[in-house]
Parts: structure tokens; C-alpha cells; sequence
């Protein structure tokens, strides 16, 4: 076979097939197109429409991705691959692609099952799965958190749906919780009246639910008096600031004081013994030589055991000054006592 033979068989089969395959590009490119432009117009007819922000991410992707896939299956059809036959192979592979990819295919369930039931909604701040933040977007397969430092989180919607989700901005009233602690020498019902006359001047204390305000424990150091005013939640914060402040400045006019942990120590006195005794013990003491066994230097045999007998002389006079100073020194023992 000579190049003209294999020339007049590519030429048709290149053209043939090289038709195929820039239709194909070209109708991929417009089909992705198309795509984006069918996700843009309907997130613009659902804001227009005034539907719920928290559908309106999901809807549109979920738009893209039909349109994507009907693209795919005409491009398949150009090139000449039989779309019936690859339903079957599709089928197949998407058993295996389910399984090596359950963890994605959960999160995709779980962005659902948070569309239907929706626990929170975009703009609500949430606490879930370690995070706390407001919710910028629900997709597909995450969810974004923007933290109240301003940094923005990605959390698996398997990790949000599988785990507890606590909702600060779901209702429209929130309870401060506080404790206050005064001293055990302080009048309680002063620090009642006064914190209550604090709570009553405040316009962002809500009077129902009735704030509540009781001693709630007799610590260690204090007695803690518990607060619990209602507010709005959007005064929760500011809310709690300013009564932290005002209590303290309102119960030291009043008179009583916030006490801080502390631990007075009582010494007192076992046993006997004068002071003229513990001098003459102490002085007795300061007069014995050094150990012999400190001291350095060569010498033979008859010179170590020389120093051997001082050593135990020594010891047993040490001994006996140690036995006088223990029975005529007082004891001393302290215990302590925490308020």
C-alpha cells in the first residue's frame, strides 16, 4: 500500500470525523453558554419573584447542571456515540462512580434535606459543626459561613445536617444570663434593689417574659446573684455589655462590694518551749565543728580512720542537739480557710 492509497483513505475519514468533532466543541462551548445564561436569568426571575435567598443559589445550580447534562448527551450524539447503549454504561458506572463517591453524593442529599426543612435560612447566624457565623450561601454540596471576625468557612452539608445546628437569629427574643457576686458581709436585699432598679431603667429590657433576678448560690468567695433580663436579639450584645458595666458601678454606690477569690491563713501554736530554751539549743548548734566527713586531703589508713571515729562522734552529738531542738522548739501548723 503506497501513500496514495493511505491518503485517499485518511482524507475522507478525517473529514468525516473532523466535522464531527468541531461541531462537537462548538456545540459544548454555546451549550456551556447557555448554561451560565439560563443560571443567571433564573436567579434574577427568583430575586425579582421575592423567593426565599436560600433557595435561589440551589435552584440556579440546579438548572445549570440539567441544561449541562442535556448538552453532553446531544455532543455525544454528534460525534456518533449511541446515547441508548451508554444509558446502560452510564448505569453501570454510576453504580461504582455512587460508591467512590458517597461521601460527595451525602452531601448533595444533605443540601436538600436542608432546602426542605430548612433550620436556618442566608443571613441567620448559626453554630454548627464547630462553627459560629452568619450564613452567606447553601449549596450543592457546602455551606458558607461568614465568623463574626470576618472570616469565611466552607462546611461539608453532611457535616451541618448530620450534627446539632443552634439558630441564635431564629427567634426574635433572646435571654441575657448573668451572675453577679457580692460579699457575704453585703445587705442582699440592697443588691437586689439595686440591680432591679438598673433592669427597670434600661428600655431594651423587655417586661415580658419578666427579667429574673435571685440568689442563685452561696460560693466559695461570694454570694452569686443570678440575672436574667429578655431582650430582642438584636440587643443582645450591647444589651450585655452595658448592664455588666452598670452593675458594677451601681453596687459599689450602693454600697457592696464584688469580692475576689482569697485564702486567710490562721497560724497557732502546738507544744511548749521558752525562748531562752531555743537559744541555748540554736547557739549549742551553731558551735559544732563541720562534718569530718567534708573534709579533703590524702592520708593512709590509720588517717581515714581517724576521720571515721570523728565522723560518728560528730553524728551523735548532731543527734542529741537535733532531739533537744525538736522538744523545746514550738510547732508550728497553719491552716487555711477560704471564704
Amino acid at each position: 500500500m503506497d501513500f496514495t492509497q493511505i491518503q485517499n483513505m485518511l482524507v475522507p475519514l478525517a473529514t468525516a470525523w473532523g466535522l464531527k468533532v468541531i461541531l462537537a466543541v462548538v456545540l459544548l462551548v454555546v451549550g456551556r453558554g447557555v448554561a451560565r445564561f439560563v443560571k443567571r436569568l433564573l436567579a434574577k426571575g427568583m430575586e425579582r419573584s421575592q423567593l426565599d435567598a436560600t433557595l435561589v443559589p440551589f435552584l440556579a445550580s440546579l438548572g445549570y447542571y440539567l441544561v449541562m447534562a442535556v448538552v453532553i448527551i446531544a455532543v455525544l450524539g454528534v460525534v456518533g456515540i449511541q446515547t441508548a447503549s451508554l444509558v446502560a454504561v452510564l448505569g453501570a458506572a454510576g453504580l461504582a462512580v455512587g460508591l467512590a463517591l458517597q461521601g460527595t453524593l451525602s452531601n448533595v442529599a444533605a443540601g436538600v434535606m436542608l432546602l426542605v426543612f430548612r433550620p436556618f435560612r442566608v443571613g441567620d447566624l448559626i453554630e454548627a459543626a464547630g462553627a459560629t457565623g452568619s450564613v452567606e450561601a447553601i449549596g450543592l454540596f457546602t455551606t458558607t459561613v461568614n465568623t463574626l471576625d470576618n472570616v469565611q468557612i466552607t462546611i461539608p452539608n453532611s457535616s451541618v445536617w448530620g450534627g446539632m445546628v443552634k439558630n441564635y437569629t431564629a427567634n426574635d427574643t433572646r435571654r441575657n444570663d448573668m451572675v453577679m457576686g457580692i460579699s457575704y458581709d453585703d445587705d442582699i436585699g440592697v443588691a437586689l434593689a439595686t440591680i432591679n432598679g438598673i433592669l427597670g431603667g434600661d428600655d431594651r429590657v423587655l417586661a415580658e417574659p419578666a427579667p429574673q433576678v435571685a440568689v442563685a448560690e452561696l460560693a466559695d468567695s461570694s454570694v452569686n446573684i443570678v440575672v436574667r433580663p429578655w431582650c430582642k436579639k438584636e440587643d443582645y450584645w450591647d444589651l450585655r455589655f452595658d448592664l455588666q458595666r452598670a452593675f458594677k458601678e451601681g453596687l459599689e454606690a450602693a454600697g457592696c462590694s464584688i469580692p475576689y477569690p482569697q485564702r486567710d491563713v490562721h497560724l497557732f501554736q502546738a507544744g511548749g518551749g521558752s525562748s531562752e530554751s531555743v537559744g541555748r539549743v540554736v547557739e549549742e548548734l551553731s558551735r559544732l565543728p563541720p562534718c569530718p566527713a567534708t573534709e579533703c586531703g590524702a592520708g593512709g589508713r590509720s588517717a581515714r580512720a581517724g576521720r571515721r571515729t570523728r565522723t560518728t562522734r560528730w553524728r551523735t552529738a548532731y543527734c542529741r542537739m537535733r532531739r533537744e531542738y525538736a522538744a523545746v522548739i514550738p510547732v508550728t501548723r497553719a491552716r487555711t480557710f477560704s471564704d
